[in-house]
C-alpha cells in the first residue's frame, strides 16, 4: 500500500497525458492510498482482466471487480495490465527487483501439468 506520486503515475499514465480527463485522473489516483502488487499464472493476463471486467463498469459484468465495485468509468477501482509487455512496464515502474518475490507453491505442479 502507498501513496502513488505523480511523477510514478505520469510515468504509468504517460499515454493517457493528451486526454481531456488526465489530470482529474491524477487528482483521483493522488486522493487516497492504493494498492500495488503483481499477479503471476498461466495465462495471467487473460485470466486478470476477466476477472476486474469492463474498463467501463456499466458494460462490467456482474461477479467481476468492475462490475461489483466500481460506480462510474472514471472512478477506476482497479487497473490490469492489457499484455504481457505492458505489465513488464508498469512492473518495473511501480516495484524494485528486490520486492518481488520467486517462488513455486507445493501444489504448482499439480496445478500447472499442462
Amino acid at each position: 500500500m502507498l501513496q502513488a506520486p505523480d511523477k510514478l503515475l505520469a510515468q504509468h499514465y504517460v499515454s493517457l497525458q493528451k486526454k481531456p480527463f488526465y489530470s482529474s485522473l491524477l487528482y483521483y489516483m493522488t486522493s487516497g492510498p492504493i494498492v500495488a502488487m503483481v499477479w503471476e499464472g498461466h495465462n495471467v493476463v487473460k485470466t486478470s482482466r476477466m476477472m476486474v471486467g469492463d474498463t467501463d463498469p456499466a458494460a462490467a459484468a456482474p461477479g467481476t471487480i468492475r462490475g461489483d465495485f466500481s460506480v462510474h468509468i472514471s472512478r477506476n477501482v482497479v487497473h490490469a495490465s492489457d499484455s504481457v509487455e505492458g505489465a513488464q512496464r508498469e512492473i518495473s515502474l511501480w516495484f524494485h527487483r528486490s520486492e518481488l518475490v520467486d517462488w513455486e507453491g507445493c501444489d504448482h505442479k499439480n496445478i500447472y501439468h499442462l
